[in-house]
């Protein structure tokens, strides 16, 4: 479904100094795996997601998506469809909500996407995600969780193939996010969320792809086998070390956080 090679991508800076953010990325993604993308802040997750979504395209190496390198002149022939099919649930919900009332965020790609029983759907989308009774209400003024509803019931109404998710439970609370865990759980979709935190991406998918802090990609494999290989975890800087007291006596050792 999506094929990446030798990809890398960079960028000037107001000095013109080239920035490099993605260096040789090869990796694949089939029909229905839910991948989880790890990396600490500025290895390249967030760039990596917006190639993949169209929004940037890659300085040297491809991105294929079925079979069909994605450029500029492919995705502006075959925009309405690629846009329908894969959809990016940016890290803040308040950057993608733009319309006057929750019905109008949801409705609005059930209109350009010209689905039928526009109102039906609507409700339909608001029941699954319970947020019937702010229809009428601005995105706006929402808290951060309800933010997040209404913006997976936007995206998910469209019937995507493809969701991308950057560092989906940064703004919500313990609660709001053991739902959105679960709810992405059951969801049948091929998936990649990225996250810095280890912990919950073993709740959200079973396939780790690590970026380092010298945006290469480290590791590409199972999660579980990924969370028993210290030294991988120490070199994506994914686990910590400070100091403990026990019985009065001081050590360090590593750990992961919990994001229970």
């Amino acid at each position: 479904m999506v094929k990446i090679q030798n990809l890398s991508y960079s960028y000037q800076d107001y000095q013109l100094n080239e920035i490099e953010v993605l260096k040789n990325i090869n990796f694949e993604i089939q029909e229905g795996e839910k991948i989880i993308l790890l990396g600490i802040n500025g290895s390249g997750k967030s760039t990596l997601l917006k190639i993949l979504n169209g929004l940037i395209f890659p300085k040297e190496g491809t991105y294929s998506y079925k079979n069909e390198p994605l450029t500029k002149k492919t995705l502006k022939k075959n925009a309405k469809n690629f846009r329908q099919e894969v959809v990016f649930a940016m890290q803040d919900p308040s950057s993608m909500l733009f319309n006057a009332t929750v019905y109008d965020e949801i409705a609005f790609g059930l209109k350009q996407f010209k689905f039928d029983n526009i109102e039906e759907r609507v409700h339909q989308w608001a029941k699954t995600f319970k947020i019937e009774h702010l229809l009428k209400s601005s995105p706006l003024s929402l808290s951060g969780g309800q933010k997040q509803k209404v913006l997976l019931a936007s995206l998910l109404c469209i019937e995507p193939k493809f969701l991308m998710m950057d560092e989906p439970t940064a703004h919500l609370d313990p609660p709001t996010t053991g739902w959105l865990v679960e709810f992405l759980e059951e969801l049948n979709i091929t998936s990649i969320i990225s996250t810095h935190n280890l912990s919950l991406g073993q709740e959200l998918g079973h396939r780790a792809l690590v970026l380092g802090d010298n945006h290469q990609l480290l590791y590409d494999g199972d999660i579980s086998t990924l969370m028993e290989d210290m030294d991988m975890l120490i070199n994506a800087q994914l686990v910590h070390k400070h100091k403990h007291y026990h019985d009065g006596v001081e050590h360090k050792h590593y750990h992961i956080h919990n994001w229970k």
